[in-house]
């Protein structure tokens, strides 16, 4: 490994640090800051000539800035010569303008992998992408990585019966990840017919499938951003009479009154992973954080010695 550098942006941190930790690796040491005029500052003061570098940086808000400081410190990388660089994208930021959905609108996650891509990244490191076609849009290899083991193993620990669990699609987009979480941990599988009344705003119509009535409520999604969707789904679960309902979800971006809204829903717990900062303010005591290090540390490991990502998400004996 001793060929193997981590270095991180001030997106997140901490998760770098716990990255490290599992490799018994130090954490590379590079100076950020901003000019008088609000201009990005980078400077590497670990030596990464003919290194394999990894930079653990999620595109999370202030999204703008840490986009551009992830470009920031792909080219200093490869003007000092490292032998390869690796974008870890816990997060990745724009990903949800995929498509043009309406006539005049931009496809900005493709924009984006084109910058990401132009700036000197080698390969992408990414985690529970908002749509798994997005790894098309760049034209380096791209490793997806699925927080499903983690967000399990959370209500694995809780000890409910299979009979008694109902796994709930909050919309028709997330079946099958409603599927796969519903082969793991046993249950009924239902879904919430969802229905867009624009950009910002979405009403739930039905339940098909469970029923969910005296049962425990299990509902996944990749992120959850203002909390409308998924507090508007629990609310009429909750009004079909669900006993229990449990959220869960990789990315916990929680912007706008998004925490107001599971203060006043009928939510018993949401899980969020740590690839986006819970800062001081948003921490309730219904919001459980796991850790998605493990996971990331294993895949830079394999990706640094040359070994298969899907391996870890084989089931055992296959």
């Amino acid at each position: 490994m001793r060929e193997l550098k981590i270095l991180s942006g001030r997106a997140n941190r901490q998760l770098a640090q716990d990255i490290c930790g599992f490799l018994h690796l130090g954490l590379g040491s590079l100076s950020l800051g901003q000019f008088p005029d609000s201009e990005n500052f980078c400077k590497i003061d670990d030596d990464v000539r003919g290194r394999d570098v990894f930079l653990v940086q999620p595109t999370c808000p202030p999204v703008n800035d840490n986009l551009m400081e992830l470009l920031i410190m792909i080219d200093s990388c490869k003007r000092a010569s490292a032998a390869r660089v690796t974008a870890v994208i816990p997060y990745y930021g724009y990903a949800r303008q995929d498509r043009k959905d309406e006539g005049r609108v931009p496809i900005t996650a493709k924009l984006v992998a084109n910058m990401i891509t132009r700036a000197g990244a080698d390969r992408v490191l990414a985690m529970d992408l908002h749509a798994a076609q997005i790894q098309g849009f760049f034209d380096v290899p791209v490793d997806h990585l699925y927080a499903a083991p983690v967000l399990n193993g959370y209500f694995e620990k809780m000890g409910h019966a299979a009979e008694d669990i109902v796994v709930v699609s909050p919309d028709e987009g997330s079946i099958k990840r409603a599927i796969g979480h519903s082969k793991r941990l046993g249950g009924r599988l239902a879904i919430v017919d969802k229905r867009r009344d624009n950009a910002l705003e979405t009403t739930q119509k039905n339940i098909i499938g469970g029923p969910v009535e005296g049962k425990i409520c299990l509902m996944f999604d990749d992120m959850i951003s203002t909390a409308g969707s998924i507090c508007g789904a629990a609310k009429l679960v909750h009004e079909a009479g669900a006993k229990e309902i449990h959220l869960a979800a990789t990315h916990g971006i929680l912007c706008g009154k998004a925490i107001e809204k599971i203060q006043k829903s009928p939510i018993k717990s949401l899980c969020i992973s740590n690839t986006i900062p819970l800062p001081p303010e948003k921490q309730l005591e219904n919001i459980q954080v796991v850790s998605v290090a493990p996971l990331l540390a294993e895949a830079i490991r394999r990706i640094h010695h040359h070994q298969s990502i899907s391996e870890m998400f084989r089931p055992p004996g296959t």
